[in-house]
């Protein structure tokens, strides 16, 4: 008998940093990957040379986000994962109208997650007991708030309570958990003092680089019991 096809696992925001890093490891591990991406950038090709689907899609509204899914269902009859990566992170600041700030960061954080998990359920079900997953990637803030990115947070905090109410409705066959990260690794264009800033304010003091989100990944997808939780990967930075 012919070996089943691997259902792939799809990422959101897989063009750059941590989801063009979970891309590359899940695809070194012979595991079949699918990629949003809102910019293409030169790392698209790569990934594409290196076997991923990668699709361009605009999230910036629920009609972009729905064609996206629709287009999901034509490569696939089946999801091993879904990791909701694709972020935003935008401010409060002179100039910006606050309604604009928060329904993009709502649009991106909420409407993106919530209507891609409702429409992709059927790609998730059907393959026996914690067979699936989904992954909502949030952020600290979640836990201790930010007063210069007070929409960013809440709508982060949406994320975080939608994994408990997800995981409700689509236990036992798909385990739903989210991983709130704070400090992973700098941009180029970050300086010195902006860095050492930066890890003054976490207990262990360093940014470890992308292996830190891929393992507790790689533990997600492995687990066939752990579902409705958050895993802080901060560095202790909520207690400072």
């Amino acid at each position: 008998m012919g070996k089943t096809k691997a259902r792939p696992i799809l990422i959101t925001g897989g063009g750059r940093r941590i989801g063009l890093a979970l891309a590359h490891h899940l695809l070194s591990q012979q595991q079949p990957v699918i990629v949003s991406y809102r910019t293409h950038y030169p790392a698209i090709d790569q990934l594409e040379k290196a076997g991923a689907v990668c699709i361009q899609a605009d999230f910036s509204t629920d009609e972009g986000i729905n064609a996206f899914a629709a287009r999901v269902k034509t490569e696939t009859s089946g999801l091993r994962a879904i990791i909701h990566n694709a972020s935003d992170w935008q401010a409060e600041k002179r100039g910006t109208p606050l309604t604009d700030v928060l329904s993009n960061m709502l649009q991106i954080h909420v409407h993106a997650p919530y209507l891609l998990n409702h429409a992709l359920e059927g790609l998730l079900r059907g393959f026996g007991h914690a067979a699936s997953d989904i992954i909502h990637i949030t952020d600290y803030v979640v836990e201790c708030g930010s007063d210069k990115h007070i929409a960013y947070a809440a709508s982060k905090a949406a994320l975080d309570n939608m994994t408990r109410s997800f995981a409700k409705k689509l236990a036992p066959e798909v385990k739903v958990n989210a991983i709130a990260p704070a400090m992973i690794l700098f941009n180029e264009s970050d300086d010195a003092e902006y860095r050492q800033q930066a890890l003054n304010k976490s207990l262990m003091k360093i940014a470890p680089g992308e292996k830190e989100i891929l393992d507790i990944v790689d533990y997600l997808l492995t687990s066939c019991y752990v579902t409705g939780r958050s895993f802080a990967v901060d560095g202790g930075r909520p207690l400072r």
